[in-house]
């Protein structure tokens, strides 16, 4: 696949961080997944985000899995590097670490910790200002319901018009087309990429108002692709028709999986010999993974081909 130019648009998938069964890393078959989700279509990668369980990662362990995906990737499309901490100086370090590594874009979410210390709105556009000083690859800022973070249209237009790198945004939030539709009438031209997050559960909606990316789980980017691609195209009932066929693995991986679903597909397919997830996290019960597996089967995923 030749590498996207900016814009940059279409299916970034999340890669999960893969595990051996002792829970140590397996970068073997990270690289693995990685060519799995390049050769099922992703026009991008997103590495390290909360999809790919990085709150359980040590900072050793983020920079083995950073330089292994991006010296393996080796250019052969954009990847997207999450760099979320609460402290500014140490999210900055973060970012220009994964610029200068190749990294195309970082995606931050707000400063948050736990469930009650969060930054006013002037701290925030602080936070966003100093770590855009410190590169010269784009922000995506991630706006979602786990930090706990109140972000406007309004506010996360004027940070794409005044803070210089901040230009990309993962709309996560309820109602997120509604949100979508504000930020794109405030922010005009600043806005250089409205995403959709979440899986993916609202895809439709969000493309309808405007958005012109999709961030969502790693297992099944050529399934995506048939949504989007006719989508951008101008082909909207061949979308709706595609999104109306993938929706139920969709919504399977949003409400019933989570995180792991990336890695149970890709472990059924004979890409990762383990799916496993780090404790305290737990993998789902049985039944459960079965039922995943059936949908992806039914659509003929080629999660469940590509290792075999």
């Amino acid at each position: 696949m030749t590498p996207a130019s900016r814009p940059y648009r279409g299916v970034f998938p999340v890669a999960p961080t893969i595990f051996h069964e002792d829970g140590t890393l397996d970068l073997d078959g990270q690289r693995r997944a990685i060519d799995f989700m390049i050769e099922a279509g992703s026009h991008g990668l997103c590495i390290l985000a909360n999809f790919s369980e990085q709150f359980v990662l040590t900072d050793a362990e983020r920079e083995e899995v950073m330089t292994a995906v991006l010296e393996h990737v080796a250019g052969r499309v954009p990847v997207i590097v999450t760099t979320t901490h609460f402290a500014t100086h140490i999210c900055a370090e973060r970012s220009r670490r994964a610029q200068d590594l190749g990294a195309a874009m970082v995606m931050i979410m707000p400063p948050y910790h736990g469930a009650t210390i969060r930054v006013t709105e002037a701290g925030i556009e602080r936070f966003f200002r100093q770590v855009s000083d410190a590169i010269s690859i784009p922000i995506m800022i991630q706006d979602a319901p786990v930090s706990g973070t109140t972000l406007s249209a309004a506010f996360l237009a004027r940070l794409a018009r005044e803070v210089a790198n901040v230009s990309y945004f993962k709309i996560e939030t309820a109602q997120a087309a509604a949100k979508l539709r504000t930020l794109l009438e405030l922010g005009g031209d600043a806005i250089e990429g409205p995403w959709d997050g979440e899986e993916a559960i609202t895809l439709l909606a969000d493309l309808d108002a405007g958005a012109t990316g999709a961030m969502t789980g790693g297992g099944y980017p050529d399934g995506i692709r048939q949504i989007i691609d006719p989508y951008l195209a101008g082909r909207r009932d061949e979308a709706v028709t595609a999104y109306g066929r993938w929706l139920p693995l969709i919504n399977y991986e949003n409400r019933q999986t989570g995180l792991a679903a990336a890695k149970i597909l890709m472990k059924e397919g004979g890409i990762i010999r383990s799916d496993a997830v780090r404790a305290p996290l737990e993998l789902p019960h049985p039944a459960t993974r079965a039922g995943l597996i059936e949908i992806a089967r039914s659509l003929d995923a080629a999660v469940l081909r590509w290792g075999r």
